[in-house]
C-alpha cells in the first residue's frame, strides 16, 4: 500500500482506534507517547486540531558553547542569527506532502521549538502537524492561526544559546516512543500514537473495523437518546 492509500486509511481514524489496533498485532503500550504531549488547542466542532501523517523527524541537543558577554544589541542580532542558520536550523524543506513534523528536543523544558512564525510557514507548505517533547511558543498566535502543535510544555525561549541541531530524519525517541521516519503519526484531544511504517496497513484495516464498529453502536445510542445524528457517525 502506498502513502497516499496509507493516508486514505487512517483519514478519520481516531488515536483510540489506532491504540486498540497496536493491541491486536501485540504493541501495548509500546507506541503511545506520554500523556504530557498533548494539543495547545481543541476544536470540537470540526476537529481541526487532530492530524495523521508520515514522521518527518529531527533532533536538537543541549549545547556546550560558551554564550558571548557583552555584546552590543546589533552583534547579538548577528550571533543569533548566526546560531539559527550553522547551529540550529529549523527543518529542510520543501515539505513531502502527507509529512508531520516530529521534534526530539531532548525534553527541554526552556526552548520553544513550535513559534507561531516557524510553524506557520512549514503548515502553509503543506505540513500537517508538529509533535515535540519540549515546548512551543508565541502559542496564543499558533491558537489563533489554528496551526495544530502538541508538545509537552508551553515556554518561552529559543534555540540560540541553548541547543544544536544533532540530525534530521533519524531515529528520534519522543515521549516514551521510538519513532522512524516516515513512520505513521496520529495525533487527537486523546494525545499522540505513532504505527511502526511496517504495520500501518494491518493496523490501518483493523482500527478501521473497530472505529465503525464504534459509529454503529453509537448511532444507536443517539438514536435511543432522542439526539441529533452528528459527522461523528459518518462511516468511512
Amino acid at each position: 500500500m502506498d502513502r497516499a492509500e496509507l493516508l486514505k486509511l487512517f483519514q478519520g481514524l481516531r488515536v483510540t482506534d489506532v491504540c486498540d489496533g497496536l493491541d491486536a498485532v501485540g504493541l501495548i503500550d509500546t507506541c503511545t507517547m506520554d500523556w504530557n504531549i498533548r494539543p495547545i488547542w481543541r476544536d470540537t466542532e470540526t476537529f481541526a486540531h487532530r492530524f495523521y501523517g508520515f514522521a518527518h523527524t529531527i533532533r536538537y541537543v543541549p549545547t556546550n558553547r560558551v554564550v558571548p558577554n557583552g555584546l552590543s544589541v546589533e552583534d547579538w542580532v548577528k550571533w543569533k542569527g548566526q546560531w539559527y542558520r550553522d547551529l540550529a536550523p529549523d527543518p529542510q524543506l520543501p515539505i513531502i506532502p502527507g509529512e508531520v513534523l516530529v521534534v526530539d528536543g531532548s525534553n527541554d523544558r526552556t526552548t520553544g521549538f513550535l513559534g507561531s512564525h516557524n510553524t506557520l510557514k512549514m503548515f502553509a507548505q503543506g505540513m500537517r502537524g508538529f509533535v515535540s517533547n519540549a515546548g512551543a511558543r508565541d502559542t496564543d498566535e499558533s491558537i489563533r492561526q489554528k496551526v495544530p502543535i502538541y508538545a509537552a510544555c508551553i515556554t518561552k525561549g529559543w534555540r540560540p544559546g541553548r541547543l544544536e541541531l544533532d540530525g534530521e530524519n533519524i531515529p528520534v525517541a519522543v515521549g516514551g516512543v521510538r519513532v522512524f521516519p516516515g513512520d505513521l503519526v496520529v495525533a487527537d484531544g486523546d494525545g499522540v500514537i505513532v504505527v511502526p511504517i511496517d504495520l500501518a496497513e494491518q493496523v490501518g484495516k483493523i482500527a478501521r473495523e473497530i472505529a465503525n464498529g464504534d459509529k454503529v453502536g453509537r448511532k444507536r445510542l443517539y438514536e435511543k437518546a432522542g439526539m441529533r445524528l452528528d459527522d461523528t457517525l459518518d462511516i468511512l
